[in-house]
């Protein structure tokens, strides 16, 4: 979700995205709350982070709650890294009413967080 909101703020910069323990395929709840907001995740697929360590970054975010912990070290150049840390809402149990506001919720809350670092923080730098 959240690489598809910052390359929804900007389509000129390079949003790469990836995870330590990739999933098989990027969940379709996540692929539903995000078509709402008019956001299309379907050609997305999960990618392991091992690919990207020795490139060079302008930005290395990392979104997990767990993410800071057991990311692996960027030996590339990285020019800023921040932890931005957002449940996974893919970990909920309940109902599907409930799963599904989690899933509504935390897509907000990376939409206002990451909205908030792009104007103050990497748009100035474009």
């Amino acid at each position: 979700m959240a690489h598809g909101f910052l390359q929804s703020f900007d389509t000129e910069i390079t949003v790469c995205s990836a995870g330590t323990e990739p999933a098989n395929n990027v969940s379709s709840k996540a692929v539903e709350v995000m078509k709402e907001v008019g956001i299309d995740l379907s050609a997305h697929y999960p990618k392991l982070v091992n690919q990207y360590l020795n490139e060079e970054w302008d930005y290395v975010i990392t979104v997990c709650d767990y993410a800071k912990e057991t990311c692996p070290v960027f030996i590339g150049k990285v020019k800023h890294q921040i932890h931005m840390g957002f449940e996974d809402p893919s970990l909920v149990s309940g109902t599907d009413e409930f799963i599904y506001s989690e899933f509504r919720r935390i897509r907000d809350k990376i939409k206002r967080d990451f909205h908030k670092i792009y104007i103050e923080q990497m748009k100035p730098q474009l």
